[in-house]
Order: C-alpha cells, then structure tokens, then sequence
C-alpha cells in the first residue's frame, strides 16, 4: 500500500494491489460532496456515493476485484483503503471536534452513528435486517466494511439501526448517517487549541 498526505489540505491517495483486489482512492475531508466511484459492485457505489454527499468529502474509487467469486474482498479492501485515507487525512487531529452522534430516517427507518476520533480502533454494530440480500449484495458486507473502515482509521464507531422492514433504507439511513457523524465529527471547532484529549495525543 502506498499513501500520500497532502500536506495540510487534509486529504490522501491509497493505492493498494495484492492477489484479489487493485484499488486506487483518493480523500477529501473538506470537500463538497463529489464522487467519482467505480467498484465494480453497484450497490456498494451507491452508499459511497451517499456517504460522499452527505459528509461533504470529494471521493475517488477505482477499484477491480474478484468479485467473480464474490464481493468480499472488493468491499473489505475498499474499507481498508478508506480508513487509511482518512487517517492520513486527519494528520495529528489538532482542531478538530472529535465525537459525534447523528441519526438520520429514511421513510420507515432509523440509524444512528456515533464516532469517537479517539486513535482506539473500535467497533460496534447493533443491526438486524429483513433480507439477507440487496439486490446481489450480501447484508453481511456491511459489517465487513464498516469494521475494516473504523480498524484502519483508528477511530471508534458505534452504528445503530434502531428499526426499519426496509433492508435498502436501513443501510442507505447507516451510510447518510455515517457521512454526516464523520462530518461533524473532522470539522475543526475554533475553540479547540492544539489536540483535543487530556492526554495530548488522538
């Protein structure tokens, strides 16, 4: 894997190969919600492309995978890839707010995400869907993803889908909700000087 923080305009390009995935990517934080994706697996294009909206970043993905065998290392290594890029991104976090916890409906269904920007990767998850499948896409990916994203980028995240019969409006709500928490939660707060912990390191 090879990365590059672009100096202080917070943001990063992941490049990453091995046997089952080629995967380049590139991270705003402060950007103004434009995507450019293409995974190769639609229903993963489409949260992207939400969670790129909703959080106001500029992303990039151009990913190839084996996903003649299946989604699974397409959509891990992409949230490998996107972890890494906002680690890099965020630097030493100085400014920054920190947590957040944002819910978001959509139509019958409720999900909330809760981000600590802590340096402790965690991660948990409080999710039950109607349908094992969108579409072609395996509801399990989403575990997948979202672990491998919260591990790379050192953060704690805690996702909640509280209720919905909907499977594609319970993970279109994680993924709104994920931008908009990660949002709130990179935004530099002009209050804050230097890092914000008592222990003077995130």
């Amino acid at each position: 894997m090879t990365e590059a923080n672009q100096g202080n305009t917070r943001s990063a390009e992941i490049a990453r190969k091995t046997n089952e995935t080629d995967i380049k990517l590139s991270f705003g934080v402060d950007g103004s919600g434009v995507s450019e994706i293409s995974t190769g697996v639609p229903f993963l294009n489409h949260m992207l492309d939400l969670f790129t909206k909703h959080g106001q970043f500029d992303l990039k993905v151009d990913a190839n995978g084996d996903i003649d065998i299946d989604d699974h290392h397409t959509v891990e290594d992409i949230g490998i890839c996107l972890g890494n890029a906002l680690l890099q991104s965020l630097g030493d976090k100085r400014g920054i707010k920190r947590y957040a916890s944002v819910f978001i409906p959509m139509d019958e269904a409720l999900a909330q995400v809760i981000i600590d920007v802590s340096g402790r990767p965690h991660f948990e998850y409080r999710a039950e869907y109607p349908s094992n499948l969108v579409g072609t896409f395996s509801t399990e990916m989403v575990h997948e993803f979202l672990w491998k994203f919260a591990l790379e980028s050192r953060i704690t995240l805690h996702v909640i889908v509280h209720y919905g019969h909907n499977t594609h409006h319970m993970i279109e709500a994680v993924f709104k909700a994920l931008g908009r928490a990660l949002d709130e939660a990179t935004s530099i707060d002009p209050r804050v000087t230097g890092i914000p912990s008592t222990k003077g390191v995130l």
